[in-house]
This record gives C-alpha cells, structure tokens and sequence, in this order.
C-alpha cells in the first residue's frame, strides 16, 4: 500500500513540474511592451511637434495588434485608417510602408489587400528581429516616416 501511494505522489509531482515546464514555455514575455511602447510614442510626438504635424501616431506589436495610438488635435479621423493600413503593410512584408510601394510599383512583390503604398510605417527591429511597428500619418509620406522613425529609433537596438 505505501508503494502505491509514494508511486502515486511521485506521478503528481512529475506531472505537475511538466505542466509548469509547458505553462512557462507556452506564455513568453510580449516583445513589445506598453513601457517601450510609451516610450516610441513619446520619441515620435516630440518630432511631430518640433515640426508643427498634426499626425495620428500608432506603436503596433509585430502581429500589428495596436498598444498605442494618439491622434494629435488637427488630425483628420482618416490618419487613423490609414496608420493602420501602414502597419499592415509593415507586419505583412517586413519592410517599411514607403519601401513596400516603391517594390510593388516595380512589380517585386505580390500586394497587400487593404495596405498602403506611402512613406510613414517602419518596423522596429530589436536583436535583428521584427518586434512591432510604428506608423505615422498626416502630414506628407516622408515627413509620416521621420515621424515614425524616430518613434522606431528610441526603442530599437
């Protein structure tokens, strides 16, 4: 009987240290946190004010699920959309908004169904691998990307 019970034991003890083994496996950190995300925001408000654009500003994880989003007064509702579409862009090909358009417009790469082909979104690249993206729009398509960039800049390495 007490074999059978320390077999018992033995079994629960191994499964429950398996079961926390696969929990930790399965539940990562996120790459992108609100912290860096607050901190790409802040970065890229600050340019986009030096510059007096009223931009809609996006920080996007890299499945493009948005953590952050700040639409500075004077900037049209549409900003919005098309922050997203960028970051469509972005998390769908890896490349930034403006060198998506310039390959498609070549014919060097398939289109993104709902994206946009203009300067603004960057991707944000940490230990060369893509972690989120930040995208900008309101203002003209290369100013949408210094925007972005310097959001970008702050959080990358």
């Amino acid at each position: 009987m007490m074999k059978r019970i320390l077999a018992n034991v033995s079994l629960l003890c191994g499964l429950f240290l398996s079961t926390s083994a696969m929990a930790q496996e399965a539940a990562p950190a996120p790459a992108l946190t609100y912290a860096m995300a607050e901190t790409a925001m802040t970065a890229a408000l600050a340019e986009a004010r030096a510059n007096n654009w009223n931009l809609t500003i996006l920080v996007a994880d890299a499945a493009g699920v948005p953590v952050m989003i700040h639409r500075m007064d004077g900037a049209s509702a549409r900003t919005y959309e098309i922050a997203q579409a960028k970051a469509l862009v972005v998390v769908t090909t890896g490349l930034s908004s403006g060198e998506y358009g310039t390959r498609l417009a070549a014919g060097q790469i398939a289109e993104v169904e709902g994206g946009v082909t203009f300067a603004g979104g960057v991707p944000v690249m940490r230990n060369g691998e893509m972690i989120g993206v930040v995208t900008s729009s309101g203002a003209r398509g290369i100013e949408d990307e210094q925007v972005s960039l310097k959001g970008a800049a702050a959080i990358a390495n």
